[in-house]
């Protein structure tokens, strides 16, 4: 894939270990910001296997992951891209692709919590309620400083009513 009206090469493939850094970078910057949650270099690490990397003519400028919290329902978490390429899809392609991966994975649902919920309706997910996600509400958030006064909004995508959604980069 290249971005449009330049020659730089694009490709979204699974993270190595070797990206663990440059995953953790991408996050720690956004986070800073305020922008998204920490996520420790370990828990990358524990989790490498989630994640997906972008990379820009070899450089990583974008990460996602797709985290499993059971038999039906994975979330979209780590969603961060470098801020000098926003807005030329690569967000939008990590998500495809973690997307592919929730169907090969047979799940009926992916969600996200975030500060951006614009984004990910263009992704063709809908607001939804955090309850709706007690796995993720009593096993993750309970122990997150901003518990009791958390502004990321909550969407989903049922995989099941709406099998094509989304597939295009």
């Amino acid at each position: 894939m290249t971005l449009q009206g330049e020659d730089r090469v694009l490709c979204i493939e699974p993270a190595k270990l070797s990206d663990a850094e440059a995953i953790h970078s991408l996050v720690t910057y956004w986070a800073d910001k305020g922008d998204m949650l920490h996520r420790p270099i370990g828990e990358i690490y524990e989790a490498i296997r989630d994640f997906k990397v972008a990379r820009l003519d070899g450089e990583v400028v974008g990460t996602g992951s797709l985290h499993i919290m059971g038999a039906e329902l994975a979330e979209v978490r780590s969603l961060a891209v470098a801020e000098d390429v926003q807005a030329r899809g690569i967000g939008a392609g990590i998500v495809a692709d973690c997307l592919v991966d929730a169907r090969a994975f047979g799940l009926d649902r992916v969600f996200a919590l975030t500060y951006k919920p614009g984004f990910f309706e263009k992704q063709g997910f809908r607001l939804a309620n955090v309850m709706e996600f007690p796995q993720k509400v009593w096993n993750e958030c309970v122990r997150c400083p901003f518990f009791t006064n958390c502004k990321e909004v909550a969407v989903v995508l049922d995989l099941e009513k709406d099998p094509g959604v989304p597939i295009a980069r």
